[in-house]
């Protein structure tokens, strides 16, 4: 009896077996089929540059098409909630930036969850903030700008291309670690408000090398201090701010893509991996360079607690300063 057991589990496990590899076989190989990549702003733009760059790679590399889709509005929400509801196969992937952290801040009521519903794949680039300065603006480095603005409280307008973003609240974490006050003027984008700072209807603004570098060489902005731990390759005159005398300020912009959650692990590895790739590429960095952008490349892992880190950074911010979007 018990022989004639085994023999039947024996028999009924090698079907098992059997169904298994056919069901594996039967399953395509990854990816197949076009890639849709989810851009939640408007067409032109540094965010857009890096997302036609890395798109064009990934196609090179995955061998099939990666299509970019802009879906702009509601402050990135619009295209990031399309991603949410996007199936989690790996054919639907998203840019995302500081604001997918930043929002839950400042938004009630997101239709998704920041953390729950994606999952990070790969940074993509970093882009370090500049404070650019009107050249009607008496100063002509940090500490000289810090002391005209306390002398004048209140009387100083930073130009950023939304309430909320990274170019918001990189002024008021100047404001809080310099000890002055300065006014926001928000823009919609970063086209008008580079308009305005160049024509002197505010005094400066802070923003990444794309948008300050054309300005600065021509003289019509000033660029006094720029984030991070080096100087920019494109504007190696302009100090650190650490260098210029306020060590620990730190506002940068970052671009990632994320899935939605859910998505299987081993598509989440094959696609870090070839973005890791094409991030590394010579003529990838020859362009990013070019435009003053530098190669961010990390993870899934490293993305996850880079997104967690600036979720609390900037929420502190936010409640310090007492920011709130207006209904």
């Amino acid at each position: 009896m018990m022989k004639a057991f085994n023999a039947m589990m024996r028999v009924v496990a090698a079907a098992v077996l059997m169904v298994v590899a056919d069901s594996a076989a039967a399953q395509p190989a990854y990816p197949n089929k076009v890639v849709r990549f989810i851009v939640p702003f408007p067409p032109g733009g540094s965010t857009n540059f890096v997302a036609r760059l890395v798109g064009q790679k990934l196609s090179e590399d995955l061998g099939q098409q990666v299509i970019i889709d802009n879906r702009p509005g509601g402050n990135t929400i619009i295209g990031t909630e399309a991603l949410a509801k996007a199936a989690p196969d790996g054919y639907t992937l998203a840019l995302a930036t500081s604001t997918l952290v930043i929002s839950p801040h400042l938004v009630p009521n997101l239709p998704y969850d920041a953390v729950k519903d994606f999952a990070p794949v790969a940074t993509l680039v970093r882009t370090e903030y500049i404070l650019a300065l009107h050249p009607s603006v008496p100063a002509n480095n940090l500490q000289e700008f810090i002391a005209f603005a306390k002398s004048k409280p209140g009387q100083l307008n930073y130009a950023s291309s939304s309430t909320g973003g990274t170019t918001h609240l990189a002024g008021e974490l100047f404001n809080i670690m310099a000890g002055v006050k300065m006014q926001h003027v928000p823009y919609k984008g970063g086209g008008p408000a580079f308009t305005d700072l160049v024509g002197g209807q505010v005094q400066l603004a802070f923003n990444n090398a794309v948008n300050v570098l054309p300005h600065a060489k021509t003289g019509r902005l000033k660029a006094i201090a720029i984030s991070g731990e080096s100087r920019s390759s494109v504007l190696p005159q302009v100090p650190t701010f650490s260098e210029a005398g306020l060590p620990g300020f730190s506002a940068r912009e970052w671009h990632g893509v994320i899935a939605p959650a859910r998505t299987p692990k081993a598509i989440i590895n094959t696609l870090s991996a070839a973005i890791g790739k094409a991030m590394a590429a010579p003529d990838i960095l020859e362009k990013l360079a070019s435009q003053g952008v530098d190669p961010y490349i990390s993870t899934p892992e490293q993305f996850a607690a880079l997104m967690h880190a600036d979720a609390a950074k900037w929420g502190k911010v936010i409640q310090e300063a007492n920011i709130k979007l207006e209904n």
